[in-house]
């Protein structure tokens, strides 16, 4: 992905949490090695595979945003 002038990569990470749910969130490398940027929490899934569902759905427009949210976060 490519915004603000510099090239992503984008990883959609998620953890297990209390009663077996799944948080996910994205997360954000610059290709010049910089620091990783996290989004908070985007989604809530009954299982890992729901997470990875929802995380191979994710279209560019979706990510655009992400990266703005990560960036303000990280402000």
């Amino acid at each position: 992905m490519t915004q603000r002038g510099l090239a992503w990569t984008v990883e959609a990470w998620g953890e297990e949490r209390e009663g077996g749910r799944w948080e996910g969130w994205i997360v954000f490398g610059p290709a010049d090695g910089g620091p990783l940027l996290a989004t908070g929490r985007e989604t809530t899934q009954s299982n890992r595979a729901a997470l990875g569902y929802w995380a191979r759905g994710l279209e560019e427009i979706y990510l655009e945003g992400a990266l703005a949210r990560a960036v303000s976060r990280a402000a």
